[in-house]
């Protein structure tokens, strides 16, 4: 059996961050079947099986790693809207924290308002070394997202032939 390091379940304002469910996939596939939504990830949109094994590649990571992305469930109507957490495959620089969201719930503040959640369990976890954001350059509306939770831009690397920026995200104040 596999031992989380963080918790499997958080709650912030307006959102649930949950365990990834079998159905879950559909939600994600608003996300991953718009090419505006992968255009500086994954480079090109997925087919329905595509997202299917891409969400449970999101729920997986949390059996290998002990921690992972969550599912984000809008308290006000329990839809599933996209996957907010930590995220570290094994070509990455480091522990990432990574937001995907529906497309029709961008401009909200959802995707901040998760990270913000998913900071405070990132460092009780790991006080160690604060999480990163692994952004594509030209992903304005990302790099927004980052900056709007305090992360600080630290570097430009080269990676899978592409310009990524790593964002550092800050130590919390627990006082």
């Amino acid at each position: 059996m596999t031992e989380f390091t963080i918790p499997q379940q958080l709650e912030s304002e307006r959102l649930i961050l949950r365990m990834f469910r079998e159905d879950d996939w559909r939600s994600m596939h608003a996300h991953y079947s718009n090419p505006e939504c992968t255009r500086y990830t994954l480079g090109r949109v997925l087919t329905e099986g595509e997202s299917w094994r891409q969400t449970a590649t999101l729920a997986g990571h949390w059996l290998l790693r002990g921690y992972g992305p969550y599912a984000l469930e809008e308290k006000a109507s329990g839809a599933m809207i996209g996957a907010v957490g930590l995220w570290y495959p094994v070509d990455f620089p480091e522990r990432e924290i990574k937001w995907a969201l529906n497309p029709a719930c961008w401009g909200r503040g959802y995707a901040s308002e998760a990270a913000r959640a998913v900071q405070r369990v990132a460092q009780a976890a790991y006080p160690e070394q604060p999480p990163i954001s692994f952004i594509h350059r030209d992903n304005l509306a990302s790099l927004r997202v980052a900056r709007s939770v305090g992360a600080v831009f630290e570097d430009e690397i080269d990676f899978r032939g592409r310009r990524f920026q790593i964002h550092r995200h800050p130590l919390i104040d627990r006082a």
